[in-house]
């Protein structure tokens, strides 16, 4: 029985909340591991991340380690017509809760940077991708559009369990990321 686009949803969503706080943490970390090794994250001045919530991937480590290695880092804000506009942070501090429930910077342009930068890396969340690089997220289309102009390395952040064989559903607007990092590799998108 094949499962609707809501269902399939549903089900990746299920399968993370499913591991457990511990288990995905030990998880995180070799993520986290297999991100800041990368040649993408080595070679990038601007690390284009998003603050991880609920079951996500979490982030907030490489973030840190970001941080640390002098890099700039920015979050986006979710703008209409699925837009992100990027926002350089310094610390966890002062963000607000987005409406999707996200933790997001203030609205400030002093803060807010061009993205399309080449020497940047975008981490991407998603609920599920196949080795093509192709993702299922929650339907917004803000990755996608994002993704459309952008010139640096994109990178996919996911666990083991949650790859497909094949990402159903995709649309024309649908990109791929360049690479895909989970806890055991760092997989090349093709």
């Amino acid at each position: 029985m094949t499962l609707g686009k809501a269902d399939t949803r549903k089900h990746f969503m299920e399968l993370r909340k499913s591991l457990g706080q511990t288990e995905r943490g030990r998880i995180d970390a070799g993520i986290a591991t297999q991100v800041l090794s990368s040649p993408e994250y080595q070679q990038a001045k601007v690390v284009l991340a998003y603050l991880s919530f609920g079951a996500e991937v979490d982030t907030h480590e490489i973030i840190r380690i970001a941080w640390a290695d002098g890099k700039t880092v920015a979050l986006p804000r979710c703008m209409p017509g699925r837009r992100m506009a990027w926002h350089v942070v310094k610390t966890f501090d002062g963000l607000v809760r987005s409406k999707f429930g996200v933790d997001e910077p203030v609205d400030d342009p002093s803060t807010q940077i061009d993205p399309n930068q080449p020497d940047a890396i975008a981490l991407v969340p998603g609920l599920t991708f196949d080795a093509r690089g192709f993702r299922m997220g929650y339907g917004g289309g803000f990755y996608d559009m994002f993704l459309a102009n952008f010139p640096g390395s994109s990178l996919g952040l996911c666990r083991e369990c949650q790859l497909s064989d094949s990402v159903p559903f995709l649309d024309e607007h649908d990109l791929p990321v360049q690479a895909i990092a989970t806890e055991t590799r760092l997989i090349r998108c093709r």
